[in-house]
């Protein structure tokens, strides 16, 4: 190794270095040099330390002369370095006084926050090297990717239905088909599924760089790991272990070839983002990166210098730092322009409502920023309106007329509703008229409407378990939710006894049918759509195994489940009255209100008092959304336990209803509905949905 003192000197053999530039930040190349551009406060010095790639020891270091640091900005071009060979880190002087949040150490090597590509676990699983001191490197890339006219879709957020997914988990398993499991190509491999599904939006659980090796261990003959992600490393570097080409340092090339597929497909790539707190976890965690560089900048600290928690991983980022804020912009930007990614969705994003002492702002400026952004002008904005400090936005989150929230009232309510609840009915009306007792000023796509998600049981495990089996995550069963508003029709788990599988097949086949029909953008689980089982597993964060794997051999054991939820979407397509931006419900061309909501007899509705039945008619009118004709779309509800007879609104003359869908079986084609005969009425079975449609006839 060769340490360079500051000196005149600057050619170094056959390298060379002189000052950089402030921007961008991280490192970049630029003409026949690389800059390296990194801020810090309130350390006294700053090092750049070069490796080759795989090496234990650096066989540079470059420390930064005054003369190199503009403000709080170190910067330096290196001329001369073989990028697809060299890994690189800072070293940070400064004091060490954690009581007052200072963590200065020259000896430990540090990560770019800005790093586009981080090695250290190019392989999944593959076992890393715990006594090296330097585990997560930057490396330098190309951003030459031919992306052959390639452009986010900006697909009208009303039209998606998106599928939140874990990358490895849809195609891990034996099962999927795919050549290179469990990475980008291989979801690459699995696209033409979405399209047969009619999916038009997928939402990535995080793939930023994070370690699947932190806290890892074993349970029962299992190895445990950090699977789903949340804990990330470097906000602007894709998870390698993610890429099959990974090895051969193309991970982003991987991830945009995939990214481009899905659009030239007409699906849109929504990421799951953790800006709220790092893998760098409390004070009793490791030094990878800002807390070694600016700690007092980077988090919300205590006054005696601990870590404010408000994430429950141990640590919370001064989002609304200014310097912090343009870390999170800065990554968004990169996502979107350089990636085409389409949209965000922000994991705990009441932190980002926080400021430095950890109070609710009114304004956030960091959400206002983003909000605000040219380059994010069209981009989807989604925030998970809640943290695990307490704050719950549902309904309340500083929008700036951009944001969306996951809205968790939905998803309670029709669990609730579905599985037999009758008090809940009047909240259940306000959510499928797209809540707007939440989002009046905002409109309907503003609620994201789901049953289930990455955080709880499958749609399968909802009917099939009463409690929680979490067991082999190795906590005692102390992990996940206790309340889980679910119901398991009569036995925990798998069962031969045909009645109970069949009810349990009509209670995800009703949610399913009020989620899609329901006004705002709804959202699946990978693997609904075929009943794909955690057995019972409702924090599947640690499994990388057969808990996690969706099993596409379900896909033909659950058949009629996969072909009622395609012809559901294909449905909710087809009818723009049911993906509507308004609240206006009053008479339209057909003289009838747009959306109207009946017991089993028709205008008969105390829409204040508890029931288990009930039923609602959009009436879409043909001038106003383009369509041929006008229809009339009606959704039948019954969660009682006996059967109840639903009287029809009357439809104009000439109009004849038709049965579309009905959870006892019935699902058709767009164009193939049956003939409804009694337009009087019709009479549905305990717990099952029916949909009828009215058209001309």
């Amino acid at each position: 190794m060769l340490l360079i003192s500051q000196s005149p000197t600057i050619q170094i053999g056959e390298l060379a270095y002189g000052p950089g530039h402030v921007f961008p930040s991280g490192a970049t190349l630029l003409g026949e040099g690389v800059n390296f551009s990194v801020f810090s406060k309130e350390a006294t010095s700053c090092t750049l330390v070069l490796y080759h790639h795989g090496q234990r020891e650096p066989f540079l270091e470059i420390p930064f002369p005054d003369s190199f640091r503009i403000g709080n900005v170190y910067s330096m071009m290196v001329y001369g370095l073989n990028i697809e060979s060299v890994e690189y880190g800072y070293r940070f002087d400064g004091p060490y006084d954690p009581k007052n949040g200072y963590r200065f150490d020259k000896t430990r090597v540090l990560l770019d926050p800005y790093a586009r590509s981080v090695s250290g676990r190019s392989v999944w699983g593959a076992e890393p090297d715990y006594t090296n001191p330097f585990q997560h490197r930057g490396q330098i890339i190309r951003e030459d990717y031919d992306w052959r006219g390639d452009k986010p879709l900006e697909i009208a957020p009303c039209d998606l239905v998106i599928y939140e997914m874990h990358l490895r988990s849809f195609t891990s398993h034996p099962s999927s088909g795919v050549r290179h499991k469990g990475t980008f190509a291989g979801l690459t491999e699995k696209i033409s599924h979405l399209k047969a599904l009619g999916i038009n939006c997928v939402e990535l659980m995080p793939i930023f760089e994070f370690d699947e090796f932190e806290n890892t261990r074993e349970v029962n003959g299992k190895r445990l790991l950090n699977y789903w992600g949340y804990s990330t490393i470097s906000f602007l570097a894709p998870k390698a272990g993610y890429a099959a080409s990974a090895p051969f340092g193309m991970e982003a090339d991987e991830l945009k070839h995939m990214i481009r597929c899905l659009h030239q497909n007409g699906i849109q790539v929504i990421l799951d983002v953790v800006f709220n707190h790092t893998a760098e976890g409390d004070e009793n965690g490791p030094c990878i990166s800002y807390r070694g560089i600016d700690n007092r900048t980077y988090y919300l600290l205590t006054p005696d210098g601990g870590y404010i928690n408000f994430s429950g991983c141990g640590n919370t980022m001064n989002c609304n730092n200014p310097i912090v804020r343009n870390v999170v912009l800065v990554c968004l930007l990169y996502w979107v322009a350089v990636f085409h990614v389409d949209g965000f969705r922000f994991d705990l994003a009441s932190i980002l409502c926080r400021d430095e002492n950890g109070v609710p702002m009114v304004n956030p400026p960091l959400l206002e920023s983003i909000a605000g952004d040219a380059i994010l002008g069209k981009t989807l904005l989604i925030a998970e309106a809640w943290d695990a400090g307490g704050l719950y936005q549902v309904g309340r989150f500083p929008a700036f007329g951009r944001w969306s929230e996951w809205n968790g009232m939905y998803r309670d309510s029709l669990r609730r509703f579905i599985k037999g609840d009758a008090e809940c009915l009047p909240e259940l009306l306000s959510r499928i008229r797209g809540s707007d007792d939440l989002y009046r000023g905002r409109g309907p796509s503003a609620s994201i409407n789901f049953v289930t998600c990455h955080d709880g049981f499958t749609l399968y495990d909802l009917v099939s378990y009463n409690e929680k089996h979490n067991w082999d995550n190795g906590e005692n069963n102390r992990d996940g939710s206790n309340d889980n508003l679910s119901w398991n029709c009569g036995v925990e788990g798998d069962t031969d006894d045909s009645e109970i599988n069949a009810l349990r097949l009509r209670q995800m086949k009703n949610m399913l049918t009020v989620l899609l029909t329901s006004r705002g953008i709804p959202m699946l689980l990978s693997g609904d759509e075929f009943a794909n089982s955690q057995f019972g597993n409702n924090n599947a964060y640690c499994q990388d195994n057969e808990i996690s794997w969706l099993d596409w051999n379900r896909m033909e054991t659950h058949r009629d489940l996969y072909d009622y939820v395609r012809r559901l979407i294909a449905f909710r397509k087809a009818h723009p009255v049911l993906r509507a931006e308004s609240y206006d419900f009053s008479h339209n061309g057909t003289s009838y209100p747009e959306l109207s909501f009946h017991g089993t007899l028709a205008w008969n509705l105390d829409e204040h008092a508890p029931g288990l039945s009930f039923g609602y008619m959009y009436a879409e009118d043909h001038a106003r959304y383009g369509t041929e004709q006008d229809a009339f779309i009606y959704v039948a509800v019954n969660a009682y336990w006996e059967e109840q007879r639903f009287m029809l609104p009357t439809l104009p003359q000439g109009f004849r209803w038709k049965l579309a869908f009905e959870a006892y079986g019935i699902s058709t084609d767009i164009g193939e509905e049956r003939p409804h005969d009694d337009s009087s009425g019709i009479t549905l079975g305990p717990r099952t949905t029916a949909v009828l449609i009215g058209t001309p006839e």
